[in-house]
């Protein structure tokens, strides 16, 4: 799949600068451009016409939330310091994908954008008429089939696992460590777990001597 094109919108210039740079980090994105206000937001959609817009609620001329409703045939996560649930409902009724609440962290990031990346491939992989265990795929509630391990988060684990993903290949533990910013050791316990999960598959590579390279491929 091509990667996802994202359009960044926060009125602080620097905040856009700081959460471009986590989209940039997780692979299968592509930051398109940023915006710091509503008008400026709308404009870019229009012409860039990105896959998905990070959007935050406080602008200087009009609320997010009434570019929410402004924009057409584009997904949005909406990202805000705003906490009350008035402000939650409202967003969630605009078709908002998910909401993020500031401040957060390039993991938390991540793991929504995996969950958007997820989603999407189930899009194309399913016909044009879905049984219930697909629609439960999309809206993220089919139980999980095996629950994460004591010390192992979600967050990290959503970024190995689409590590793995994107590379299209097999990984060893330090190809997937380096990939992600992860240490070797916290790298091969996430994808040790994605193997019990089902996700991934272990692959050894044997050498001429010693023992097999261990290597591991995304089979979804």
């Amino acid at each position: 799949m091509k990667d996802i094109r994202v359009l960044v919108v926060d009125d602080d210039f620097m905040v856009a600068r700081i959460h471009s740079g986590y989209v940039s980090r997780v692979p299968g994105f592509k930051v398109v451009a940023s915006a710091c206000n509503g008008a400026e937001a709308l404009t870019m959609a229009a012409e860039l016409r990105p896959d998905l817009v990070l959007l935050d609620i406080y602008l200087p001329d009009i609320s997010g939330l009434e570019v929410l409703k402004a924009l057409h045939d584009v997904d949005v996560l909406m990202i805000s310091a705003a906490r009350d649930l008035p402000t939650v409902r409202e967003a969630m009724r605009g078709g908002a994908v998910n909401y993020l609440i500031k401040p957060f962290t390039a993991a938390a990031l991540a793991e929504r954008l995996q969950q958007y990346a997820d989603t999407r491939r189930r899009l194309t992989t399913i016909g044009a008429e879905v049984g219930q265990d697909d629609v439960d795929r999309l809206f993220g509630t089919h139980p999980a089939a095996t629950p994460l391990p004591k010390g192992l988060s979600s967050a990290t684990c959503s970024l190995v696992a689409g590590t793995l993903k994107q590379a299209g290949r097999d990984l060893s533990a330090a190809e997937t460590a380096s990939i992600a910013g992860l240490s070797r050791v916290s790298a091969r316990r996430y994808l040790e777990y994605l193997c019990v999960a089902g996700r991934a598959e272990l692959r050894p590579r044997y050498g001429t001597a010693g023992r097999p390279e261990h290597r591991y491929r995304w089979i979804g």
